[in-house]
This record gives structure tokens, C-alpha cells and sequence, in this order.
């Protein structure tokens, strides 16, 4: 791979100075336009790329915003991510993302990369292994602009943009009541993360504001949001002597991987079992039946995170913490509607 030419190089093969070849390139007008033709003319010949990163640190800013999150499998964070490059862009800020795989290490290392990138801010949803806040604590020290989007961690001073999953749960719950399903089971996620907290939370107090009885036999407790660890949480209750009327998954994939057991079984959705899930992934549609879901509002949830970093960047000093909470929106459909026989 041949070497990429620089300034100096210009400089050399024209005789030049390499300040008269920086003013050249920057058009300034103390280089006459002959010499301006004769240095683009070489740079493009050389396949010349400015190096636009440090000439904007010259200037005292990178234009550069971090992002972190911990996958971008799914629709729910590559929607947010396109809600932060939408707002990033029209403000004239470029992104530089990295992803942590749900792996606090890498996370850690995210955020030296990012700091090293000198971003003037960044924008992260945690790993779903994060239980210490140090490396977060040191970009706030730094000054810098910290904005958490859906995941965020329980410290003093934080900003942030999440979804009131909480309301998200306990409307797919309350539904699912509604439909005549009296013994629900909840598939929830790691309880030291809000996302999944909450969810518990709203699926709780949906049951007790109902008058219906919590067991936790009917709970179980996901290693992750795949299909598979759904079909593993629906076989457990199958298992069970009272099995459960209805399935309420803190995450989409999970739910989808419940209905292909109970199709294998020939269980009846939502018949026999109804199911509701969270996210909104598109495949809910597509489903057979079609997954009642409770919608993230992902793109907006990425615009309001740098409209946020945004007014921080204005007001670095004495910024009021700010969380700003999006209301979710129970998608109803196929999977948990109509139960019937349940009524009569």
C-alpha cells in the first residue's frame, strides 16, 4: 500500500513552503490562484486527504460525538442510532460508535478510545455487565457531555433520555387482564438494570392493582433476550401443573421463541395462551399470529439525546440533571387478542 502523501510532501515537489501549501489548500487569498491550481492539481495527482479531525482540534474542537451501545442486533438500537446521526448531522457533529458487546471491559475501553478521540461528548446505553460507574464518573469529571440513552446507571448527577417502561409493562399486563388471562408469567430481565427493573416493576403492580396473586413459579428469569432463552423459559412452564394463561417478555425475542414452543405443542396463541412482548421489533408483524408488543420509541429516543447533549454543550458549567421520559405505546395485535373462550 503506497504511503499517503502529506503537506510535506506537496511541499517538496513543488518548491514550496508548507504554509504556503496549507493556505493554498484553505484557499486563502495571499496564494494566487495559479499556485492554488498547481498545489490541488499535485494534491489530487498524490491522492491528498487532509486531515480534517486535527485541523478542527487546532480550532478547539473535534466536531466528533461519541456513541456507545451495547449491540446493534435488532431494530431498537439501530433506530436510535439513526435518530442520533439525523440530529448529529444537521448540527455538525459526525458520530464515532463503538459497541461494547454487553462486556463492561469493553465498554471501559470504549470510552478511553472515545476520550483519546477527544469527542466533545458521548452518548451511551450500558452493558448489560456493568455494575461499577468509574469510567463514566471520569468523562463527567472531565467536563464532557454524558448523556445515557435507555440503559443508565443509578448515580447522583445523570442525564439522560429512557422510556417509562414501567407504564410499557403494566399497559401489556393490564391488557392482557382485560382479555381474561388471570395467571400471567412474567420472562424478566437482569434486575440491576432500570430497562428491565421497571418492566418487573409495571408487571407487579398490574397484578396487584387487579387483585390477581403474584407467584414467583411464574417468573422466570432470562439469561438473555434471545429466541432461544425464550424457549427455554416456556418449556419451564409448561412443566408446571397450573401452567400459565399468558406470557408477558420484557423483550421481543424472548416472546417469539415462546410461541414456537407452544406451536410445536400445539397450544393455541392466544387461545389457550396469549403472549405479549416489548420492543416492537419488525418481525412482531410477521409472526403467526402477530406479536402484541409495547413500542420503544427508539429514533426519537436518539433525537432527544443530542438535543440534550446539545444544551449541555451550551451550558457546561452548573447544568441541571435532566432525564427526559418518553411514553411508550402498547402495539395490540393478534397474539393476545380475542381469548373468547376464556370469557364465557
Amino acid at each position: 500500500m503506497a504511503k499517503k502523501a502529506s503537506i510535506t510532501d506537496i511541499a517538496k515537489q513543488l518548491g514550496l513552503s508548507v504554509s504556503t501549501i496549507s493556505r493554498a489548500l484553505n484557499g486563502h487569498d495571499d496564494i494566487s490562484e495559479a499556485t492554488k491550481a498547481r498545489v490541488w492539481e499535485l494534491a489530487k495527482e498524490l491522492n491528498y486527504q487532509p486531515n480534517h479531525l486535527a485541523a478542527a482540534l487546532r480550532k478547539g474542537r473535534s466536531n466528533m460525538l461519541g456513541l456507545i451501545v451495547p449491540h446493534i442486533n435488532g431494530y431498537f438500537f439501530p433506530s436510535v442510532m439513526d435518530g442520533i446521526e439525523a440530529v448529529a448531522s444537521k448540527a455538525g457533529f459526525n458520530v464515532m460508535m463503538c459497541q461494547s458487546n454487553e462486556d463492561v471491559r469493553r465498554e471501559k475501553k470504549n470510552i478511553e478510545a472515545l476520550l483519546n478521540a477527544q469527542v466533545e461528548g458521548i452518548l451511551v446505553s450500558m452493558s448489560r455487565t456493568t455494575h461499577e460507574f468509574e469510567h463514566f464518573e471520569k468523562v463527567q469529571q472531565q467536563g464532557i457531555p454524558l448523556v445515557f440513552f435507555d440503559r443508565m446507571p443509578e448515580l447522583a448527577h445523570v442525564n439522560a433520555v429512557i422510556l417509562d417502561d414501567y407504564q410499557g409493562a403494566y399497559q401489556a399486563v393490564k391488557h392482557l387482564i382485560e382479555q381474561g388471562c388471570t395467571r400471567i408469567a412474567h420472562f424478566a430481565g437482569p434486575q440491576h438494570m432500570n430497562t428491565t427493573r421497571n418492566r418487573h416493576l409495571g408487571y407487579l403492580d398490574a397484578l396487584r392493582a387487579h387483585g390477581l396473586p403474584i407467584d414467583e413459579e411464574i417468573v422466570f428469569w432470562l439469561p438473555n433476550s434471545s429466541h432461544a432463552s425464550g424457549e427455554a423459559g416456556m418449556k419451564e412452564m409448561l412443566k408446571l401443573e397450573q401452567r400459565p394463561d399468558a406470557i408477558f417478555s420484557s423483550y421481543d425475542f424472548p416472546a417469539a421463541g415462546a410461541m414456537r414452543v407452544l406451536h410445536e405443542h400445539n397450544i393455541r396463541v392466544p387461545e389457550d395462551i396469549a403472549v405479549a412482548g416489548f420492543s416492537n421489533e419488525p418481525f412482531t408483524t410477521l409472526t403467526q399470529p402477530s406479536l402484541t408488543s409495547v413500542d420503544q420509541r427508539g429514533e426519537q429516543m436518539g433525537e432527544s439525546a443530542v438535543q440534550l447533549f446539545l444544551q449541555m454543550r451550551k451550558r457546561t458549567e452548573n447544568f441541571p440533571a435532566q432525564r427526559i421520559v418518553l411514553k411508550p405505546k402498547l402495539l395490540i395485535r393478534d397474539s393476545s387478542l380475542q381469548l373468547e373462550e376464556k370469557k364465557k
